[in-house]
């Protein structure tokens, strides 16, 4: 999992080959791994399909709370897959909301303060804030809502 894109994804593939990796809950869990490494890396159409074959035996399996951890790196995945130029209106109320008084300055801790939420949760909320948009700091966070609070 902490191996470099191109050792990993061998390594990966390397483990998924083992025959004697009968037990279906095992692989779902290297599926899982697997796609989250290779979206880390960009690999989102192959991460997809890893994840969704976790999704799909977990869900099988009735191991709810490894299927829900699957969707939700389904959704991460998904969520990368947006066109660049998507505009900023995807964005959910909450994460305008974080997303401005980032953009005004404050620290995660002080957004935490006024609406109620960990610095964790606001840092999860920026990292989907970026993701949607596209950008990777809090300054293009400002630049990219200035067009918006003109319209």
């Amino acid at each position: 999992m902490l191996a470099e894109e191109r050792e990993g994804r061998r390594l990966f593939e390397r483990a998924l080959d083992i025959d004697d990796l009968a037990w279906p809950f095992d692989r779902a869990r290297l599926h899982l791994m697997f796609g989250a490494h290779l979206r880390r890396h960009k690999a989102r159409s192959e991460s997809q399909a890893h994840v969704s074959t976790a999704l799909r035996t977990f869900t099988a399996l009735g191991a709810a709370s490894w299927a829900s951890r699957a969707q939700l790196e389904l959704r991460a995945v998904q969520s990368s897959q947006r066109p660049k130029d998507a505009p900023p209106n995807q964005l959910t109320p909450r994460e305008r909301d974080v997303a401005a008084l980032a953009a005004s300055g404050l620290t995660n801790k002080e957004i935490g303060g006024r609406l109620l939420m960990s610095p964790r949760t606001v840092g999860a909320h920026l990292g989907r804030v970026f993701c949607k948009m596209d950008i990777d700091t809090r300054s293009a966070l400002r630049d990219a809502l200035a067009p918006m609070d003109m319209g």
